[in-house]
């Protein structure tokens, strides 16, 4: 039995994708990737795909930052695929220590993130994932804040891109993403 592409898995994993109209407002469709988490296929389908994308990766980064809330999910797979550690970026005020924080603007609103300095004291290859990739907004100010601390941001990776919003004329590094609307 041949083994599958992540092209394949991908495809198949977006049957695990729901769809919500109008939620959280109206005239918004919005992409929940909860449902793969719902589903042990779905979930072991995800898995799959991390773990043929970290061969590609493989000696090229070393660390994993995981972008607040959704990203939380999809870093410690990714992080022990490539066998690196991972690192939270968070939003102000959720982690002790000495932090970095970078202000940025939402599209209606401005936010703050942080990452704890001290696990950055030598400079690492860096990649970022999250699970959504819209406006760019928040991913751009990931690669920023984690650039700023003396780290190097090489890579950033997605599960679903929205490409009509293109966020991804934002960021000046390579993005990744294995769903496409």
């Amino acid at each position: 039995m041949a083994l599958s592409s992540i092209e394949e898995d991908s495809l198949a994993l977006k049957s695990y994708i729901k769809s919500y109209p109008d939620f959280p407002l109206p005239g918004i469709l919005f992409r929940d990737i909860f449902n793969v988490f719902n589903n042990v296929d779905g979930l072991q389908l995800l898995n799959n795909i991390l773990k043929k994308y970290a061969v590609e990766l493989c000696g090229k980064v070393d660390c994993v930052a995981m972008l607040e809330a959704r990203g939380f999910l999809l870093g410690p797979l990714m992080a022990l695929h490539l066998n690196v550690p991972c690192v939270p970026v968070r939003k102000k005020g959720k982690l002790p220590g000495k932090v970095a924080q970078l202000e940025y603007t939402l599209e209606y609103a401005k936010d703050i993130l942080e990452v704890q300095i001290e696990v950055f004291k030598e400079k690492k290859r860096i990649l970022v994932i999250d699970d959504l990739l819209a406006t760019g907004g928040t991913l751009q100010a990931a690669i920023q804040l984690l650039n700023n601390t003396g780290a190097k941001v090489v890579q950033a990776l997605v599960i679903m891109e929205l490409c009509d919003l293109e966020g991804r004329k934002k960021i000046d590094i390579p993005v990744k993403s294995f769903i496409q609307y």
